[in-house]
Protein backbone atom coordinates (compact mmCIF):
# COMPACT_ATOMS: atom_id res chain seq x y z
CA UNK A 1 0.00 0.00 0.00
CA UNK A 2 1.60 3.23 -1.08
CA UNK A 3 -1.15 5.84 -0.69
CA UNK A 4 -4.79 6.49 0.16
CA UNK A 5 -7.21 9.34 -0.41
CA UNK A 6 -10.19 9.79 1.91
CA UNK A 7 -13.13 11.46 0.15
CA UNK A 8 -16.40 12.67 1.62
CA UNK A 9 -19.38 10.85 0.10
CA UNK A 10 -21.78 13.82 0.07
CA UNK A 11 -19.68 15.90 -2.34
CA UNK A 12 -16.62 13.77 -3.23
CA UNK A 13 -14.31 16.39 -1.67
CA UNK A 14 -10.92 15.20 -0.47
CA UNK A 15 -10.71 15.05 3.31
CA UNK A 16 -7.06 14.00 3.32
CA UNK A 17 -4.36 12.10 1.46
CA UNK A 18 -1.61 9.96 2.97
CA UNK A 19 1.25 7.91 1.62
CA UNK A 20 4.36 6.05 2.67
CA UNK A 21 5.27 6.49 6.31
CA UNK A 22 2.26 8.79 6.88
CA UNK A 23 0.03 5.71 6.74
CA UNK A 24 -0.35 2.47 8.70
CA UNK A 25 -2.76 -0.37 7.94
CA UNK A 26 -3.54 -2.26 11.15
CA UNK A 27 -6.36 -4.78 11.57
CA UNK A 28 -7.86 -3.56 8.27
CA UNK A 29 -8.12 0.02 9.57
CA UNK A 30 -6.15 2.95 8.18
CA UNK A 31 -4.14 5.03 10.64
CA UNK A 32 -3.10 8.48 9.44
CA UNK A 33 -0.16 10.48 10.80
CA UNK A 34 -1.35 13.38 12.99
CA UNK A 35 0.52 15.95 10.87
CA UNK A 36 -2.03 15.34 8.10
CA UNK A 37 -5.05 16.10 10.29
CA UNK A 38 -6.41 19.65 10.00
CA UNK A 39 -7.36 20.33 13.61
CA UNK A 40 -9.42 23.33 12.46
CA UNK A 41 -11.87 20.73 11.12
CA UNK A 42 -11.36 17.77 13.47
CA UNK A 43 -12.24 17.85 17.15
CA UNK A 44 -11.26 15.15 19.63
CA UNK A 45 -14.28 14.40 21.81
CA UNK A 46 -14.64 13.20 25.39
CA UNK A 47 -16.36 10.04 24.11
CA UNK A 48 -14.19 6.96 24.55
CA UNK A 49 -13.98 3.36 23.49
CA UNK A 50 -11.93 0.88 25.48
CA UNK A 51 -10.24 -1.72 23.33
CA UNK A 52 -8.98 -4.62 25.45
CA UNK A 53 -5.96 -4.97 23.15
CA UNK A 54 -4.93 -1.41 22.24
CA UNK A 55 -6.30 0.61 25.17
CA UNK A 56 -8.58 3.65 25.37
CA UNK A 57 -9.29 5.71 22.29
CA UNK A 58 -11.20 8.95 21.86
CA UNK A 59 -13.73 9.48 19.10
CA UNK A 60 -13.10 12.38 16.74
CA UNK A 61 -15.74 14.61 15.13
CA UNK A 62 -15.50 16.52 11.86
CA UNK A 63 -16.82 20.02 11.18
CA UNK A 64 -18.28 20.35 7.65
CA UNK A 65 -20.37 22.91 5.80
CA UNK A 66 -23.36 20.66 6.62
CA UNK A 67 -22.59 20.61 10.36
CA UNK A 68 -20.75 18.20 12.64
CA UNK A 69 -20.20 14.53 11.82
CA UNK A 70 -19.63 12.56 15.00
CA UNK A 71 -17.24 9.63 15.20
CA UNK A 72 -15.60 10.24 11.82
CA UNK A 73 -12.44 8.60 13.19
CA UNK A 74 -10.64 7.86 16.46
CA UNK A 75 -7.29 8.40 18.12
CA UNK A 76 -5.33 6.53 20.81
CA UNK A 77 -3.59 9.25 22.86
CA UNK A 78 -1.88 6.67 25.11
CA UNK A 79 -2.23 3.14 23.72
CA UNK A 80 -0.98 0.05 25.50
CA UNK A 81 2.73 -0.70 25.22
CA UNK A 82 2.45 -3.08 22.24
CA UNK A 83 0.65 -0.37 20.23
CA UNK A 84 2.78 2.69 21.01
CA UNK A 85 3.37 3.07 17.26
CA UNK A 86 -0.30 4.21 17.03
CA UNK A 87 0.01 6.92 19.66
CA UNK A 88 -1.61 10.08 18.31
CA UNK A 89 -2.39 8.57 14.88
CA UNK A 90 -5.99 8.92 13.61
CA UNK A 91 -7.84 5.72 12.71
CA UNK A 92 -10.30 5.45 9.83
CA UNK A 93 -12.57 2.52 8.97
CA UNK A 94 -12.18 1.04 5.47
CA UNK A 95 -15.93 1.53 4.99
CA UNK A 96 -17.84 4.39 6.61
CA UNK A 97 -21.21 5.91 5.83
CA UNK A 98 -19.75 9.43 5.43
CA UNK A 99 -16.47 8.85 3.58
CA UNK A 100 -14.74 6.39 1.30
CA UNK A 101 -11.10 5.43 1.10
CA UNK A 102 -9.52 5.16 -2.33
CA UNK A 103 -6.19 3.45 -2.91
Amino acid sequence: MSSVTICMKHDNSILLQANGDQLQLIENNYYIHPDLINMDLFQISDRIYICPIKGTCRWVDLKTELGWINDICWVYPEPKQAYQHLSGWFGFYPSHSKYEIKQ
